[in-house]
Order: C-alpha cells, then sequence, then structure tokens
C-alpha cells in the first residue's frame, strides 16, 4: 500500500462512528424494484481496505427519504463519487 492510500484510511478511521453523506458513482441503483438515486446517510461502522461499511444507513428514497435500511451497507471506495462528513443524516434535503 502507498503512503497516500495509507494516509486516506487513516483520515477515514478517525471519521469512525461519524454521519457522513455518501453518494456513489452510478447515475442510479435499483433495490427491492425501487429505482433511487444512490444517496446514503450513516455512520462509518467499519473501515476495511477497500471498502467502508456504514450502520445504521439511511437511503435518501424520493417516496421515503428517511428509509433506514435493516442490515450494515458496505461500499469499495473506489465506487464513492462524494462523501461529505459530520452530517446531520435526519437533515432534510430536496432529492430531486
Amino acid at each position: 500500500m502507498n503512503k497516500k492510500r495509507d494516509h486516506f484510511l487513516n483520515d477515514l478511521e478517525k471519521m469512525k462512528g461519524d454521519e457522513v453523506l455518501l453518494v456513489t458513482n452510478a447515475d442510479q441503483l435499483n433495490l427491492f424494484g425501487q429505482t433511487f438515486r444512490p444517496i446514503f446517510c450513516g455512520k462509518i461502522s467499519e473501515i476495511e481496505d477497500g471498502q467502508i461499511t456504514l450502520f445504521p444507513v439511511t437511503i435518501k428514497l424520493v417516496n421515503a427519504p428517511f428509509f433506514e435500511f435493516p442490515i450494515p451497507l458496505s461500499f469499495p471506495l473506489e465506487k464513492i463519487s462524494n462523501m461529505t462528513g459530520n452530517f446531520n443524516c435526519n437533515m432534510p434535503f430536496p432529492l430531486t
């Protein structure tokens, strides 16, 4: 592993337990027949080489913007397009 990646993982490790807003590279995702934009909000519960896990995690659906997913969700680091730390997951914001 290179120094830059080590530094990045160390920074993520310091954020463990913090709420983050996370957006993935996909234009849209499909879960249980519901198509949605890939916007997630939750607490960082695990950081591993190559992935981050959020739990509890809220999927920001247009018709249910505070849908809490029942199990942890893991995201490959290379598929994350944006991540904002210290984000209040209860804050409403427009999804359209």
